[in-house]
Order: C-alpha cells, then structure tokens, then sequence
C-alpha cells in the first residue's frame, strides 16, 4: 500500500497480450494492486507517462511501478528501463523477462531497475517482488540472485549517473551542488543516493561517503 492506503499504481510493458493480460487478471485479484495500465512498446509506454503528467502535472497518476519485458520491437527494455530511471526516477522498474542470463541481468540493474524476475516465477514471487521494491528494497528471485553474485561486484551494478553522483560524493558535494553540476533536480540526486545504497548495501550516509572516497575510480 502507499503511504495514503491508496493501491499501488502498476503500468505493465510486455509485447505479448497475452502476457499483458494474464498479469492482469493475476494482480487485480490483490486489493492493494491496481494496474492503471499496458504498453506493447517503449513509444506506447512513453506516450502513457506523459499523458499522465499532462492530467496531473505534479505526477499524482503516475504509475509508482512498471513491470518490464526486455524483448520488444524498436526500443528494448533495457534501452526504455534506462530513459525511465533518468526521466522518472520516482518510478522503480521491476524486470520480468525470459533471459535468464547474467549479461542480461546486469545490463538491467546498471539501466536502473530494482529488481529482476523470471516469467516463469511463480505469480507469489512476482507479488513478493512489488511489495519489496515499493518499501525501499530491491528484488531479486534467488536464481536471478545467484547469478548475478557470479557475475560481478556491486559496484559494476551502479548506472552511469549513478557513478557521476558518486564521484561528486566522493568530492564533498552536497546535494544541491551535484543537481547544479549534473543538470537534475535535487530530489533526483536524492534518489541517485538512495538507489546506490540499496545497491552497495550501505545503510548510513557516512558509510555511503568513505565508500565513496575510497572507490573513486568506480
């Protein structure tokens, strides 16, 4: 639930239908999930956010969280995860693709999502997955864990943003002089922050600078 009581606001982006469809019917059934809608590709995605901000321009319709395939026609999931986290860093993108290959994995959590499933979870995993990730944490099924444990260390999970801002920390920037350096707002460098200590495992904000001082070329 949010903070209000209010359902969660789920937007689900898959080319199948029939995917589409069988999410939806699987998450209505759970009175705190709402799907306020579907996209086929990233255009139709896009469009859909950009409708809701034109509704409500201070992003009270959003989506709080897309569920996300990989394989679509045009623009990818990872290519459209990555536009998401930059240009709606209040959204988390929760992947549930067919690839369950730690390339794929990684190349997904570095483009900024919080999570990552197999479509061939069960739908209580998929449920587990969306309430953690709505309460702060990222997500992982242990198979996807597993893999990505033997694929890397956290800090090649960190995007490309997300090292910009690390490396500001690391210089003693406070918050207001990242967004000025980097062009953002300073919520959006907020949660540049929060998304590098949940991914590092770094509680405090006095870990989070040593660590970023004592990596500086991450």
């Amino acid at each position: 639930m949010t903070d209000l009581g209010s359902p969660i606001r789920l937007l689900l982006i898959d080319d199948h239908p029939l995917v589409r469809d069988g999410l939806r019917l699987r998450l209505e059934t759970v009175p705190h999930l709402q799907v306020v809608g579907e996209a086929g590709n990233a255009a139709a995605a896009l469009a859909f956010l950009q409708a809701c901000l034109a509704e409500d321009p201070q992003g009270g319709t959003l989506p709080q969280l897309v569920l996300m395939d990989l394989n679509m026609p045009g623009v990818g999931g990872l290519e459209l995860t990555a536009q998401l986290h930059e240009r709606y860093p209040q959204i988390a993108v929760l992947v549930l693709s067919m690839h369950d290959n730690a390339e794929y994995m990684v190349q997904a959590v570095r483009a900024g999502a919080r999570g990552y499933l197999l479509k061939d979870e069960p739908a209580q995993e998929i449920l587990a997955a969306i309430d953690a990730v709505m309460t702060g944490r990222t997500y992982f099924s242990a198979a996807v864990s597993l893999r990505l444990s033997q694929a890397s260390a956290p800090a090649t999970l960190l995007t490309q943003r997300e090292r910009d801002v690390l490396r500001h920390i690391a210089s003693g920037h406070a918050n207001k002089q990242i967004a000025q350096a980097l062009g953002l707002s300073v919520r959006t460098v907020e949660t540049h922050r929060l998304n590098i200590k949940r991914k590092l495992g770094i509680d405090g904000q006095a870990e989070l600078i040593k660590y970023a001082v004592e990596n500086r070329g991450v």
